[in-house]
C-alpha cells in the first residue's frame, strides 16, 4: 500500500471502531502533517480517497467531517410492498395537518415539505422585482399570458440545452409552481376513471391530484436507492393498462432515491412502446450532491411522451410560485388547459425572475445551497445515529432535502406524529405517502433547515418518543 492508502485505511479503521463518530471533525491537514511526519499531499490524497468512498465529507472553510458511511444502517434492503390491485388515491386530511404544522414558527419543522426560506437570495430577488415593476411594459399583462414570459422561457430552455436536451423556449409553459404544471399535464393525458401508475411510496401531492380528478392509483414498487421497479411496472401495465405514469426519477419524495440513467432509459422505452405518457416531477433535480446534475427521464424521450415539470420554488424562489412544464406532444393541450383555468401566471414575478437570471448569480447560489444541504444531511444523519433507537433504518440520499426513516416494528407513525407535534416537533408520517395508508412505521424528515440546539433537542425528543412507543411508556414522555 502507498503511504496515503495506509493513512486512509487507518482513519477508516478508527471510524469503523466507533472511535470517531458521525459528525466528528477530522484533524486538520496541518495537524496530520506534524503528528505523522508526512506531506500535505499525502494527507490530501488520503482524505480524497475517504471522501470518494463516502466515509468523510468536506465542508467549505471548515474541514473534513465523518459522515454516516456509504450505506448507513443497511438501507439497501428496505422492503417495499408489491401491490396486486388498483387503489384509490384517498389519504384523508392528514397531509393538510402536516402542511399546517409547517406554518407554525414554534414547531421544529422536520415534517415540513419546504426548505428554510433563509437559504435563498430573497433580497436580490426583491430588488429585481422592484426594478422590473418600475419599467414593465403594460402590454406584458397580455403578451405574458400562457405560455408565459418569453425571456424567462429562454433562460429555462438554456438549462435544458446545458444537459444536452433539445427544448425550445416555445416548448415550455410557465405555471403557478410545479404542482400547477403537474396538475395540468395530468388533465391533458387522462379522463375521470382512468388508472395512473405511481411510485410506492409516492408524493402525497400526486395522490391528492388523482383523487381530485377522479382517477385511480396503482402502486409500483420503488427501490429505496434506484427508484421505480421497471420490471414490476411492465407487469402492472399488462394487467391494469394505466393511461399515464407519474414519477419522480431524481431524489424522489419521500424516499430520496434516484434512478440510474440506464433505468430511466428503460422506463421511457417501455412506456413509449405502450404509448403511455410519463409525467415527470423533477423539482429536486438541481439539488444534487455529486459532480453534475442527474439527467431527467426527458433526456431519453424520442416521441414527445415525457411531460417534464419543475419549478424555482425548491432551488431559488420559495413563495414566488413559478414553475413550468415541457409537455412534448401535449403542449397545445396544456396551454389550453392553462388558459381555461387561470389564464396565466403572475407577470411581474415572471419578469423579476428573468431579471435575476440575467445577472448570472443563479449557479453560484446553487453551489452554496447544495453545500449547505449536504452538510445538513450529514448532521441530521449523525443526530439520528445518536438519538434514535437500534433497529432504525435510514436512507442516505445524494440530493434533495429529505430522509426516509424506517422505524422499528411496533411504532405507529401516525400516533408518533401526534405525540411529536404535541411536543413541538413535526414529522411526516409514512401513511400519507400511500393510498392505502401503508408504511405505518416509516417517517420522512426534512434536513433543509439550519441545525440548531433546538433541532438537536427535537431529535432527542423524537428518539425518546420512539423508545417510549416501543415500551408502551408514552404518557411519561408526552407529559
Amino acid at each position: 500500500m502507498k503511504r496515503y492508502e495506509r493513512l486512509a485505511a487507518e482513519i477508516a479503521g478508527y471510524i469503523d471502531s466507533g472511535a470517531m463518530k458521525p459528525g466528528d471533525r477530522l484533524p486538520s491537514v496541518r495537524q496530520i502533517c506534524v503528528s505523522r511526519g508526512v506531506s500535505a499531499s499525502t494527507v490530501f490524497k488520503a482524505y480524497y480517497l475517504l471522501e470518494a468512498r463516502g466515509i468523510i465529507r468536506a465542508r467549505e472553510r471548515s474541514g473534513y467531517y465523518v459522515t454516516s458511511g456509504p450505506e448507513p444502517r443497511a438501507a439497501r434492503g428496505l422492503a417495499v410492498p408489491l401491490p396486486n390491485a388498483v387503489k384509490t388515491g384517498d389519504v384523508g386530511d392528514l397531509p393538510f395537518k402536516v402542511i399546517e404544522s409547517s406554518r407554525l414558527r414554534d414547531i421544529v419543522p422536520f415534517g415540513s415539505a419546504f426548505p428554510s426560506p433563509l437559504l435563498f437570495p430573497l433580497a436580490r430577488l426583491g430588488r429585481a422585482m422592484v426594478n422590473v415593476s418600475q419599467h414593465v411594459d403594460p402590454w406584458r399583462s397580455v403578451t405574458d399570458m400562457s405560455p408565459g414570459n418569453a425571456e424567462l422561457r429562454q433562460h429555462i430552455a438554456l438549462r435544458y440545452v446545458a444537459d444536452g436536451i433539445h427544448v425550445h423556449p416555445d416548448d415550455l409553459v410557465i405555471t403557478n409552481g410545479a404542482l400547477d404544471a403537474l396538475d395540468l399535464c395530468l388533465q391533458a393525458v387522462t379522463k375521470p376513471g382512468d388508472c395512473v401508475a405511481v411510485e410506492s411510496p409516492a408524493f402525497y401531492g400526486a395522490l391528492q391530484a388523482l383523487k381530485r380528478h377522479g382517477l385511480r392509483a396503482v402502486e409500483v414498487p420503488t427501490h429505496p436507492s434506484e427508484g421505480i421497479d421497471v420490471k414490476a411496472l411492465e407487469r402492472i401495465v399488462a394487467i391494469h393498462r394505466p393511461t399515464a405514469c407519474w414519477i419522480m426519477p431524481n431524489f424522489q419524495n419521500p424516499l430520496g432515491s434516484s434512478m440510474p440513467d440506464a433505468k430511466k432509459q428503460a422506463l421511457v422505452a417501455l412506456l413509449a412502446d405502450k404509448g403511455i405518457p410519463l409525467i415527470e416531477d423533477d423539482v429536486y433535480g438541481e439539488l444534487y450532491f455529486g459532480r453534475q446534475r442527474p439527467l431527467p427521464a426527458k433526456a431519453f424521450d424520442r416521441h414527445g411522451l415525457v411531460l417534464h415539470c419543475s419549478s424555482f420554488s425548491k432551488c431559488l424562489a420559495p413563495g414566488y410560485r413559478i414553475g413550468w412544464a415541457a409537455p412534448g406532444r401535449y403542449l397545445q393541450d396544456v396551454i389550453r388547459l392553462k388558459l381555461g383555468s387561470s389564464l396565466g401566471t403572475s407577470v411581474p414575478v415572471q419578469a423579476a425572475l428573468a431579471e435575476y437570471l440575467n445577472r448570472s448569480g443563479f449557479d453560484k447560489h446553487l453551489r452554496q445551497l447544495r453545500q449547505t444541504l449536504l452538510a445538513n444531511r450529514d448532521t441530521m444523519l449523525a443526530a439520528i445515529a445518536r438519538h434514535l433507537p437500534a433497529g432504525t433504518v435510514v436512507l442516505r440520499p445524494e440530493g434533495g432535502y429529505f430522509l426516509w426513516v424506517q422505524l422499528p416494528e411496533g411504532i405507529d407513525a401516525i400516533a408518533l406524529h401526534r405525540r411529536a407535534l404535541a411536543a413541538g416537533v413535526s414529522i411526516a408520517p409514512g401513511p400519507i405517502f400511500c393510498p392505502h395508508h401503508g408504511f405505518r412505521h416509516c417517517i420522512r424528515l426534512n434536513y433543509g433547515h439550519p441545525w440548531t440546539p433546538r433541532a438537536e433537542a427535537a431529535m432527542e425528543t423524537l428518539g425518546q418518543l420512539i423508545a417510549a412507543g416501543l415500551t408502551g411508556d408514552v404518557d411519561h414522555i408526552a407529559a
